[in-house]
């Protein structure tokens, strides 16, 4: 086994650019020569994703106040479903650049929980199930990216409809600032409790968005760390 493949998550609330910044990211290496590959979660339009798109349409109630637990095993049980092609990425040496991973959890359920020391046993519960019973593989380097929930909220309304809706335009978390507030505290929070894979990229100065350009090369100083020599 080729142990040189590595996996790095773009993460970030709503808004942050993380599917621009993980094309950008997968361009870049591609055009250095390292064999890539691409995932985003959810899998929307999978069999795996169904539950996870139902949870976002309000299906369960408002999202906001589903019990973080049952919400994390949605989406757990969504990543668990693409576990033989993410075990193909140290298989075979290649670069995962992933769309968001394990860590929207960590962000949007457990923004729902205020109390640190609960938001640490939660944490605790999710790592152990995704990574151990779930048995997928732990990334190498989780970018973060910050974007103040009201502008992340800006930046959403920028969005065209997602085509897992079924009605409106964004989905009950991209429609709460709320919500926004409480992931873009949890992913800070998160940043800080275990730095060792994370790192937390500021995409703001001044109120304004930084270029994308300019936040790819914040993401890439980050990311070259631990690509093979």
């Amino acid at each position: 086994m080729n142990s040189s493949g590595k996996i790095i998550v773009i993460e970030g609330t709503d808004g942050s650019g993380k599917g621009t910044q993980a094309k950008i990211l997968r361009e870049r290496l591609t055009a250095k020569g390292f064999p890539v590959v691409g995932f985003s979660f959810p899998q929307h339009g999978e069999p795996s994703a169904v539950p996870v798109d139902q949870y976002l349409n309000g299906a369960f109630g408002d999202p906001d106040k589903v019990d973080p637990y049952l919400a994390s095993t949605l989406f757990a049980l969504d990543r668990s479903a693409a576990k033989s092609k993410l075990k193909e990425i140290r298989a075979t040496g290649k670069i995962g650049v992933l769309d968001r991973y394990v860590d929207s959890n960590a962000g949007h359920q457990g923004g729902k929980i205020s109390d640190p020391k609960e938001r640490e046993q939660f944490l605790a519960w999710l790592y152990d199930l995704e990574y151990r019973q779930l048995d997928i593989p732990k990334p190498d380097l989780v970018i973060i990216l910050r974007v103040p929930a009201k502008i992340s909220q800006e930046m959403i309304a920028k969005k065209a409809a997602r085509e897992y809706l079924l009605a409106g335009t964004h989905d009950g978390h991209e429609n709460n600032l709320r919500h926004l507030e409480n992931a873009e505290a949890a992913y800070i929070w998160l940043a800080q409790h275990d730095p060792g894979i994370h790192r937390l990229i500021e995409c703001c100065e001044g109120g304004q968005l930084l270029p994308p350009e300019q936040i790819a090369e914040l993401i890439w100083k980050e990311a070259e760390k631990i690509l093979p020599r």
